[in-house]
C-alpha cells in the first residue's frame, strides 16, 4: 500500500480499546516474550537470578515491549525476531530502573522495596550491567545491523539523559526546553526505538520507519509528562509513589517549572527553595502554587499534544486491529491514573 493510500485511512474513526483489550490482542506474543525473558534471565550466579527476577516481576506495565510487538504486527511482520527484541527492550528498561534507583537513593518503586534497598547499591549496579550486556548478546543473535545501530544509539542517548537529569537535580533554573530534552533522552528514546524496530524488522521503507519513530517518541514524551503530573495528583496506592516524591529528590519536573514561571514572586521563591533543598518541608505551599497556576492542566495539555502527534504519525500504516491498538495505547498514556 502506498503512503498516499495509507494517509487516506486517517479520517476513519478508530474503535476504543482498553489496555486489557490491547494486551489480549497480543496475548500469544506477550506470553512468548515472558517465557523468553525468564529463559534469558538465567545465570550461573544465584544473586543475578534473584535480583533480576525480582525487578522484572515487580509489576511493570511492559508498555515498551507491547509497543514493539504492536508495531511489528501492524507492519505485517510474521517472523520471530520481534519477540527477542521485545525482551531486549524490557531488559534495557529494567537496567535503567536499577541504575536510577541507585542514583536517586530510592527505597520504593511501584510500592515495593527497590532492589538496591534489599541487596545494596553494588549488586543493583552490577546486575543492571548484566541486563545491558545480555540485551546486546540477544541483539547480536537477531543478526540485523540496522537493529544494532538503533539500539546502540538508543542506549547511548539514555545514558546521556541520565547524566543530564543528574545535573538538573536541585537546579531551579531548568528551562522547559531543556527539561523536554531530558525527557526525550531518558524516556522517549526507548519508546522511539521500540516502535521503529517493528518497522525495521518488517523491512518497511524509511518513510514508514520514521513515522513509527515519531509515534514512539511522542508517546514516550506524553507518558513521562503524565508521570510528572501524577507525582502531584496521583493516589499512592495506584502509582506506588507518594505525592511529591520528585520534589523530595530535588527534581524540577514540568509542573514545578510551569508554576515557578507563572506563579507569584513568593510562590516562585518557595518552589526554588524546595528544589534546591529537596525534601517535603514546603510541600503544601508548592501544591498550592501548582494548583493556582494550572500547572497540572498545562502539563497534561502538553501530553495530549504529544499524543495527537503520535496518532497522526500512524496514518502511514494500513488499517488493522494492531494500528487501532497503537492509537488506543497512545490515548491510554494520557488517560491513565497510575
Amino acid at each position: 500500500m502506498s503512503p498516499a493510500c495509507r494517509m487516506a485511512h486517517a479520517v476513519r474513526p478508530q474503535t476504543p480499546m482498553t489496555i486489557e483489550e490491547i494486551r489480549l490482542l497480543l496475548a500469544d506474543d506477550m506470553s512468548a516474550v515472558d517465557r523468553l525473558i525468564q529463559a534469558r534471565l538465567r545465570s550461573d550466579v544465584a544473586l543475578i537470578n534473584q535480583l533480576s527476577a525480582y525487578i522484572i516481576n515487580s509489576g511493570g506495565k511492559r508498555l515498551r515491549p507491547l509497543q514493539l510487538l504492536l508495531s511489528a504486527r501492524a507492519c505485517g511482520y510474521e517472523g520471530q525476531a520481534h519477540l527477542e527484541m521485545a525482551a531486549v527492550v524490557e531488559f534495557i528498561h529494567t537496567a535503567t530502573l536499577l541504575h536510577d534507583d541507585v542514583v536517586d537513593s530510592s527505597a520504593k518503586r511501584r510500592g515495593q522495596a527497590t532492589a538496591n534497598e534489599l541487596w545494596g547499591n553494588q549488586a543493583s549496579v552490577l546486575v543492571g550491567d548484566f541486563l545491558y550486556s545480555r540485551a546486546f548478546e540477544m541483539m547480536v543473535a537477531v543478526g540485523s545491523m540496522p537493529v544494532m545501530e538503533i539500539m546502540a544509539r538508543t542506549t547511548n542517548t539514555i545514558a546521556e539523559g541520565e547524566v543530564m537529569q543528574l545535573l538538573n537535580v536541585h537546579e531551579p533554573d531548568t528551562t522547559e526546553t531543556s527539561y523536554l530534552h531530558v525527557i526525550y533522552c531518558k524516556t522517549a528514546t526507548l519508546f522511539e526505538a521500540a516502535a521503529q524496530l517493528g518497522g525495521v524488522l518488517a523491512e518497511q521503507p524509511n518513510q514508514v520507519n520514521q513515522a513509527l519513530a515519531e509515534y514512539g517518541r511522542q508517546l514516550g514524551t506524553a507518558f513521562q509528562l503524565v508521570d510528572d503530573a501524577l507525582d502531584y495528583t496521583g493516589d499512592a496506592g495506584a502509582t506506588g509513589k507518594n505525592v511529591g516524591d520528585d520534589l523530595a529528590e530535588g527534581k524540577p519536573t514540568m509542573p514545578l517549572i510551569h508554576a515557578m514561571r507563572h506563579g507569584s514572586p513568593s510562590q516562585a521563591e518557595t518552589i526554588r527553595r524546595a528544589i534546591v533543598q529537596g525534601g517535603r518541608r514546603d510541600i503544601d505551599a508548592v501544591l498550592d502554587a501548582i494548583e493556582t497556576t494550572g500547572a497540572i492542566a498545562y502539563t497534561r495539555g502538553l501530553a495530549e499534544q504529544a499524543v495527537d502527534k503520535a496518532i497522526a504519525s500512524l496514518t502511514y500504516l494500513p488499517e488493522s486491529s494492531y494500528r487501532n491498538a497503537m492509537e488506543n495505547l497512545a490515548r491510554f498514556s494520557v488517560e491513565r491514573d497510575y
